[in-house]
């Protein structure tokens, strides 16, 4: 079963949320963290993107910069701008993106969970991006960015949560982005004490977005462990921050792929070999309307990629998905990126941002671009199921949590 667990909540004061909490800190370049603080001085930004407290240049790996995140919430505490829960609490937080509500539960996750696979995972993490937060969440003694979890949704929790928002919310605004962020404060004993309830039927919960965060508190929990000799995995450090949502809910995105060149070969020789998996027309259309077909931009024109039959296992949820098929199928054998993780020559675009930003990558100087039908919460849910990973950026999803609403003290 999973655990779920009500902690004392650090957040911004309700007259100070819109000015406070901020975009995560890996969908924002540090120019763009920047400028965020530049205008915003009591952003969170300056937490989750220290390095805005620095000079321009600075290695985002520095110790200054780990320390200057310490101080800043520090800072926060002491000017009054965030304040400490006063017992125990869930929170619900509610995101209304183009009219569509997803609605979740913020709340420790069991750093044992993880390990144990209760907490299931759909990607790798990679060793430098991991060692970053964890060295962020060690240095600052708290979770400050949220893991974004799912489950299969449920009636009974689901009505639980459902009630929560018919009460007046301590938050409800509206974020640059255009989203509509509410939260509700859930600090009653016997109300705690039925949410916790209620997801002891919940037999695994899914990461959706959030991997490195989620390995790396989980890292924090054993190393405060370690050094506890009367440990006993109840303690605050063994949890770490997560929102935790119903899977019907969900909106995945599509992740598309851009790329710099076309491995020396003409535009003739690169679309016959295309040809040998997919069937090439050239539609105009800029998107895939199912799966199994793909979008490519080339040259100024929009083709449609159909995926021939017997080019890929039907069988295996990985090898099946639209976004391996164009790797094994063309990145891979006809561009040469047989590491998509590492290869300076690709690139991923979320799909909030449009097949307009592809269009302005390959005018502007690279040579192809991908747009993807985007991955479904069923294929997810059924790769981690199977122990198995997905390929690199395979989904995107939206609308981002922003940082700062809650953060989780792992004392």
């Amino acid at each position: 079963m999973a655990r779920v667990h009500p902690f004392k909540g650090l957040r911004p004061r309700p007259d100070l949320v819109r000015e406070i909490a901020s975009p995560p800190y890996d969908v924002l370049s540090s120019d763009e963290a920047r400028e965020i603080f530049g205008r915003q001085p009591k952003s969170f930004i300056q937490v989750v993107r220290p390095e805005v407290n620095l000079e321009p240049g600075v290695d985002l790996y520095d110790d200054r910069v780990y320390q200057a995140a310490a101080d800043r919430l520090a800072h926060m505490v002491r000017e009054g701008w965030l304040i400490r829960e006063r017992r125990p609490a869930f929170y619900v937080y509610r995101l209304v993106m183009d009219g569509n509500a997803q609605v979740g539960l913020v709340a420790g996750a069991h750093a044992d969970d993880y390990e144990k696979d209760v907490i299931k995972k759909h990607e790798f993490t990679r060793p430098q991006k991991e060692d970053d937060r964890l060295r962020h969440i060690m240095t600052l003694n708290a979770n400050t960015g949220p893991v974004f979890l799912a489950y299969r949704s449920r009636e009974d929790i689901d009505s639980l949560i459902m009630r929560v928002t018919e009460r007046t919310p301590e938050y409800d605004f509206m974020a640059e982005s255009g989203v509509q962020h509410t939260l509700w404060v859930v600090d009653d004993p016997a109300e705690v004490q039925e949410i916790e309830r209620a997801f002891d039927g919940v037999d695994y919960l899914y990461v959706a977005d959030g991997h490195h965060r989620s390995a790396a508190g989980t890292r924090a929990a054993k190393e405060r462990a370690a050094k506890n000799p009367c440990h006993t995995g109840d303690e605050e450090y063994n949890y770490w921050l997560s929102v935790i949502f119903p899977d019907n809910q969900l909106r995945i995105f599509d992740y598309n792929r851009v790329v710099k060149d076309l491995a020396g070969l003409s535009k003739e020789e690169f679309l016959a070999k295309v040809a040998e998996k997919f069937e090439v027309e050239k539609t105009g259309r800029k998107k895939p309307s199912k799966r199994r077909e793909i979008g490519m931009y080339l040259d100024g024109e929009w083709y449609t990629l159909t995926v021939k039959p017997g080019t890929f296992p039907e069988d295996d949820p990985v090898d099946s998905l639209d976004v391996a098929i164009l790797q094994n199928n063309l990145l891979s054998p006809v561009l040469g990126i047989s590491d998509p993780r590492r290869d300076s020559r690709i690139d991923f675009v979320g799909g909030i941002r449009g097949p307009e930003e592809l269009e302005r990558r390959v005018d502007g100087g690279w040579a192809v671009a991908f747009t993807m039908y985007p991955t479904s919460m069923d294929e997810l849910m059924a790769i981690a199921d199977a122990g198995r990973t997905m390929p690199p950026k395979s989904t995107w999803f939206e609308p981002k949590l922003l940082s700062g609403m809650v953060v989780h003290s792992l004392d």
